[in-house]
């Protein structure tokens, strides 16, 4: 009798449970699309998925190569690696941050697998921070909308946030902050089953049963967990790419001084602003009357994040690193466009 009144019960919250799911969400978001607007549903849909499958093969190099590490004991000596040279670790991050190719959005999964793998919280957050902002393709496109000096200033300003992240960070991790800044992405394995510090990787895992097994639980676990989150990732931006301008917000952003550019750190961080779009539409509105420093914080708290990526992010990290990750971006932010609007 105890089963049978038990069992609703635990229906109804594997059903709760389901309901809360990112899945979930994602076909409500659209459902809801389609029954206010079905003439633009496709759109959305389409254009979501064309970034998520761009975005996917990041997701599967970072997964393949988290669960090859976590499988071989290698994360040892990645633990190994950053023991003592997390000064050399901050530096490095910040300056390959501006070679790295990838947005708010495609950063994630790299920074859910060093983080995953044990690397430091402050030589993360200097990628974090400076690989969003430049790379080598937008640097030239920048430069052709917006000049040189806006360009090298933009390149300049990733590498400074880089550092300025992560040392700030390292300050405040010294005083025993961002403990464990993980929420909810963990390996596969049960605490106290993975490699101990003096094990020697074993690279070539598929030999021993036991290793495959972990490969495989770490790449399904983690590559759903990226997976899902990144999917209503890209569904938040196809609704704010299809229904909020950019060139709407930015012409918030107008006028002198320096309370346009907070304004415009504070607008541009939600919004979606895609490096290579938001050039030639600040042009404009720089003609238009919005000063250089406004739009330099605009394009720095743009491309550091959005609605979608904190929405990945917030299920990445704790409060606390989900804080300082939004703090530094849009401090930095209005810091570069004050210094640039002065220079």
């Amino acid at each position: 009798m105890a089963e049978l009144t038990q069992h609703p019960k635990a229906m109804a919250r594997s059903a709760v449970d389901l309901i809360k799911t990112p899945w979930a969400l994602i076909v409500a978001i659209l459902a809801a699309a389609a029954i206010l607007d079905p003439g633009s549903w496709v759109e959305v849909v389409v254009f979501a998925g064309k970034a998520l499958m761009h975005t996917g093969q990041y997701i599967l190099f970072a997964v393949l190569l988290l669960s090859y590490l976590k499988a071989t004991g290698a994360e040892v000596m990645v633990a190994r690696a950053f023991e003592g040279r997390e000064t050399r670790m901050i530096f490095l991050a910040a300056l390959f941050g501006g070679l790295a190719p990838f947005c708010s959005c495609e950063v994630i999964p790299f920074i859910a697998g060093l983080l995953a793998l044990g690397a430091p919280l402050s030589a993360v957050m200097a990628f974090w921070l400076s690989s969003p902002l430049i790379d080598p393709p937008t640097l030239l496109i920048t430069a052709g909308a917006l000049g040189w000096p806006f360009a090298i200033g933009k390149a300049v300003a990733a590498v400074a946030l880089g550092l300025f992240g992560g040392f700030a960070v390292r300050l405040l991790m010294r005083q025993g902050a961002f403990a464990q800044p993980l929420r909810e992405y963990k390996p596969a394995g049960c605490c106290g089953c993975g490699p101990k510090q003096d094990d020697k990787p074993v690279w070539k895992f598929w030999q021993e049963p036991e290793r495959r097994v972990r490969f495989r639980a770490e790449f399904v676990q983690n590559g759903l967990f990226l997976l899902k989150w990144l999917a209503l990732a890209y569904v938040l931006e196809a609704l704010l790419v299809r229904y909020v301008p950019a060139d709407l917000i930015a012409s918030v952003v107008g006028g002198e001084g320096v309370l346009p550019i907070v304004i415009a750190a504070i607008v541009g961080m939600p919004a979606y602003l895609n490096s290579y779009v938001a050039p030639p539409l600040l042009a404009g509105l720089m003609d238009q009357g919005m000063s250089a420093g406004a739009a330099m914080s605009f394009m720095i708290a743009g491309a550091v994040s959005s609605i979608p990526a904190m929405a990945a992010v917030w299920s990445l990290v704790k409060p606390r690193v989900f804080a300082a990750y939004l703090g530094l971006g849009v401090g930095g932010a209005i810091v570069a466009g004050i210094l640039f609007q002065m220079i």
